[in-house]
């Protein structure tokens, strides 16, 4: 089973972000960055999947050329090769201009199966991986939490709202986007850092694959958001108190 991972580099989750004086994005004086967590489980996931039924793991990324050690990292926990569309813009790029980039990569490698992370931890859109699977016209399905590739199908298990699962069946090739916690993310070992640097490692840019870098969506304004601290004294007996605080928690909070 041949498996590419979509893995995306991003700030690390304890920077200190300050916004650049035209409003627009994050300065990177200073910054770290590490692997969009929500891809570290589908990576895992392809990892198993390759276990359990051979084949191969190809980590791809498209992003600036601080993104290669995103795809180095992927293959040090166990990925065989790596794939990086190289260019600046990419870190100001929308889903689509990513996801294009992505597909023209994709399509020249042979696949049962992409994987990408639910959403990433910047931007949060959580629409690259099914812009790519419009792009390649392959099935899909998202907030996967369980799969099983036996034979020449896919079938999986969606997460929905309030508890309720649904499950699902679908050819190969498809495209999967994986929801967070799904598995126990492995850490890279020393020796997966010494093979990472002797495994297959390909770039290309924007003109090798015959795409432009062009976004369709502009970001107006960024900005802090005001802090602001509200009391509210809840009224009644014990039990409508507790219900009350309980709706709160659940629907306007969302912690419940």
């Amino acid at each position: 089973m041949n498996i590419l991972v979509c893995v995306k580099q991003v700030v690390a989750r304890d920077s200190v972000l300050r916004i650049d004086p035209d409003g627009k994005w994050i300065l990177d004086d200073g910054l770290t960055f590490e692997m969009n967590e929500p891809d570290t489980y589908a990576l895992e996931e392809a990892l198993r999947l390759k276990e359990k039924h051979g084949g191969e793991v190809i980590a791809v990324t498209a992003g600036p050329e601080r993104s290669a050690s995103t795809v180095r990292e992927a293959l040090a926990k166990g990925a065989d090769r790596g794939i990086h569309i190289e260019d600046e813009r990419f870190a100001e790029a929308d889903t689509f201009a990513t996801a294009q980039a992505l597909a023209a990569a994709i399509e020249k490698e042979p696949h049962d199966l992409i994987l990408t992370g639910l959403q990433s931890d910047d931007s949060g859109f959580g629409q690259t991986g099914v812009v790519l699977a419009e792009l390649l016209g392959l099935p899909h399905a998202t907030i996967i939490m369980e799969i099983d590739a036996s034979g020449n199908q896919l079938r999986c298990k969606r997460e929905l709202e309030a508890g309720w699962y649904q499950n699902v069946t679908l050819p190969k090739p498809a495209l999967l986007t994986i929801q967070s916690g799904i598995n126990k993310v492995r850490y890279a070992t020393l020796m997966g850092i010494k093979r990472a640097r002797r495994k297959p490692f390909t770039r290309y840019t924007p003109d090798d694959l015959g795409i432009a870098v062009t976004a369709r969506q502009r970001l107006q304004r960024l900005y802090q958001p005001q802090q602001t601290q509200q009391t509210e004294f809840l009224q009644g007996t014990s039990r409508e108190i507790s219900e009350q605080l309980v709706a709160k928690l659940r629907f306007e909070a969302r912690v419940l």
